[in-house]
């Protein structure tokens, strides 16, 4: 590709630049490799980058970390949104469609909102491997397994999920190097608190992740029996979330802000 290209990088979950979860974003054609998309996320560098292929009137979408593709990506479906609609190719009025590896993701503009569909996440109790509490800073309370080989810890308490210091090279070798840890909010305005990690794909923690919440909004929507929730995830950079549990679905309501764009030469 000897094409003259522009990249966006886009702060997710937020509306203040360098908070929330950076996601580059660039639009290609059908006709751009994996291996090139693989080497710009290599270079960009950020927990995902999201690249669009324009096709009739949707997109097909795909998420790269520094090191892998991945099927689904919460904040950089937001960014890609985001840039949609900043870009004027898509109106406010209009739904925007991206199909990704697995699932068809929804986003529409709603009072000054981006509210993405995404698919509900199962999950099912597992075992508890011994030394947890050496490997993560906590014993949790149970250990789940979800989608898109996602784990999930429950916390007792809020102070324990900001103090989880985990052994990530150990939580690798355990298996469990796509985790997800979550407890109840202590502040009133949320629901519940996270942090996730994800060091099988070269990112320790990641700071705010749209897609393990396909999870946690199901388990905390069972646990307080309502189906809208608020979430805060509580990395350095920290994010908000609204949800509504449907069905089959989970809607998550965020906001972005674009905080570059760039001119790539290859």
């Amino acid at each position: 590709m000897n094409t003259q290209l522009t990249i966006y990088q886009i702060d997710s979950f937020t509306t203040i630049p360098f908070q929330g979860n950076p996601a580059g974003v660039m639009l290609v054609d059908e006709h751009t490799s994996a291996e090139w998309m693989q080497n710009v996320a290599m270079e960009m560098n950020l927990s995902e980058t999201a690249f669009l292929i324009p096709k009739e009137n949707d997109y097909r979408i795909r998420f790269f970390t520094p090191t892998s593709e991945m099927p689904l990506c919460g904040h950089a479906t937001l960014a890609s949104a985001h840039l949609v609609y900043m870009l004027g190719l898509k109106d406010k009025s209009e739904t925007v469609v991206f199909q990704a590896e697995k699932d068809r993701l929804a986003v529409r503009y709603e009072d000054g909102f981006l509210v993405m569909t995404f698919p509900k996440f199962y999950f099912e109790p597992i075992a508890i491997p011994a030394g947890m509490k050496e490997i993560l800073g906590f014993e949790p309370l149970a250990l789940f397994s979800c989608n898109n080989n996602w784990k999930m810890a429950i916390a007792a308490d809020q102070a324990t999920i900001v103090n989880a210091n985990p052994d990530f090279e150990t939580l690798k070798r355990m298996g469990l190097g796509h985790l997800g840890i979550t407890a109840k909010s202590e502040d009133n305005n949320y629901d519940f608190v996270s942090r996730a990690f994800a060091p099988d794909l070269g990112i320790n923690e990641d700071p705010v992740t749209g897609s393990i919440h396909c999870a946690l909004a199901p388990y905390w929507a069972q646990q307080f029996g309502k189906n809208q929730l608020k979430a805060r995830q509580l990395s350095a950079r920290s994010g908000e979330l609204s949800l509504v549990v449907l069905d089959q679905n989970v809607e998550i309501r965020g906001q972005a802000v674009t905080v570059f764009k760039a001119e790539l030469y290859s």
